[in-house]
């Protein structure tokens, strides 16, 4: 297994519509983003969109962007539309993700990034720690929890 970026993959196409087989709405709205060329529109122009893959199967995918659905915030960048398989699920494969996060931000002298989520205790595994309740975009209350980068 591997971690790519999607837009340095050169087979954008394919993973697209990988990520467009997701049973999520976010991943859903993602697939659209990217489809509509409005990602880095939408989440900032140093934007990545990164993908786990094992050949051509992809197995979870996220983003690392700078703005996320807590808006307007001067946190900043976020890890964002976090996304495992059903078949994959329970082996850590996010950890995969977040560990490139980590060093993407590290060689980038960024100390610290952000994650929205309505989930409790699924994050912290992966060293993220509860930061503050916020208001997303649409108005709902989201936990925002950050993960230092040492």
């Amino acid at each position: 297994m591997e971690v790519i970026g999607f837009f340095e993959s050169g087979r954008r196409e394919h993973w697209l519509w990988e990520i467009g087989r997701s049973d999520w709405s976010a991943g859903a709205f993602l697939y659209r983003l990217l489809k509509e060329d409005k990602f880095f529109e939408t989440v900032g122009e140093h934007s990545e969109v990164l993908l786990l893959t094992d050949g051509a199967e992809l197995i979870s995918f996220c983003t690392f962007a700078e703005k996320d659905d807590i808006q307007p915030t001067e946190l900043t960048p976020w890890v964002g539309f976090v996304y495992t398989f059903p078949a994959h699920r329970g082996r850590r494969y996010a950890g995969m993700l977040f560990d490139e996060v980590a060093r993407r931000a590290r060689k980038a002298g960024i100390p610290a990034v952000y994650l929205s989520t309505n989930h409790v205790d699924l994050y912290e595994k992966y060293g993220f720690s509860y930061f503050a309740q916020m208001r997303d975009i649409d108005g709902e209350s989201s936990r925002v929890y950050v993960k230092k980068i040492g």
